[in-house]
């Protein structure tokens, strides 16, 4: 059903990847504005973004976008609409750590239909489609079987924006780093989606994200055989800032150890 958009989404995604690597290369994207409290954007950014949603103009005129750099919303509508993040992982960008990623979603009628993250330096295409699968450059990826918490990695993003939760995510984070093998902190929600959905990470969890740092990884997950919820186990999650994802068991323990830590008042915004 959504074949075209599979196909013209990779060629997008491709180009804004060489258009990021020629920044890097140069180091001339990295004129960098504040954009609010410790969030950063660069040239790089704006440039990723305005030849994402150009292309898309071109091919799909009458589709909505819901772009990082350039709008915003507060619910999903059920027309078809693309939500783009040009570099997910700006601050490592603008600071040359090489983890950061494009992404582009593709939403219809309220759900995730197409999604597609590269990260760039590696090269690696993550794609997926509702009822298709999920692969990495090609070949299909799926979720890992852990059960035990102790024999599982975990990733994370710690808050930079709002800092309401800060003690009840390090007492989470002291919870987790006896109870697991670890927990590792890439800097790009993008990226450690996919890496759930690639069995690299077995759970992930996070707060303060936006519609643009989930909307493409989110279905990667779930087509690699993922659960994907906010923080109270619904499906608040697209604009609910609050994230939990994994398989279906780590998934389960990471849903009961944020309802140990964090008040129901502060699980939702």
């Amino acid at each position: 059903m959504y074949t075209e958009d599979i196909e013209l989404v990779k060629v997008i995604i491709s180009g804004a990847g060489d258009l990021v690597r020629e920044f890097a290369a140069k180091r001339s994207g990295m004129n960098v504005e504040l954009k609010g409290k410790n969030d950063l954007v660069t040239a790089a950014d704006l440039e990723v973004e305005k030849l994402i949603i150009g292309e898309l103009r071109k091919s799909r005129p009458d589709d909505l976008i819901l772009a990082e750099e350039s709008s915003q919303r507060s619910t999903m509508p059920p027309k078809r609409t693309w939500v783009i993040d040009p570099i997910d992982g700006t601050t490592n960008f603008a600071h040359g750590f090489p983890v950061y990623c494009v992404s582009i979603g593709l939403w219809d009628k309220g759900q995730a239909v197409v999604g597609a993250v590269l990260e760039v330096n590696r090269n690696e295409l993550f794609l997926a489609a509702r009822g298709m699968g999920a692969t990495l450059n090609g070949e299909p990826i799926s979720v890992t079987s852990a059960k035990d918490p102790a024999e599982t990695l975990l990733a994370t993003g710690f808050p930079y924006r709002n800092l309401d939760l800060l003690d009840e995510y390090l007492d989470l984070f002291r919870t987790f780093m006896h109870e697991t093998l670890g927990v590792r902190r890439p800097g790009s929600a993008c990226f450690d989606l996919c890496c759930v959905a690639a069995g690299r990470f077995d759970g992930f969890y996070e707060y303060g994200l936006e519609p643009w740092d989930v909307g493409a990884g989110s279905l990667i997950i779930t087509e690699a055989g993922g659960i994907v919820t906010d923080w109270n186990g619904t499906q608040n999650w697209m604009f609910g800032q609050r994230i939990i994802a994994g398989n279906p068991d780590i998934h389960a323990y990471l849903l009961q150890r944020i309802k140990d830590h964090i008040p129901p008042e502060k699980r939702t915004i």
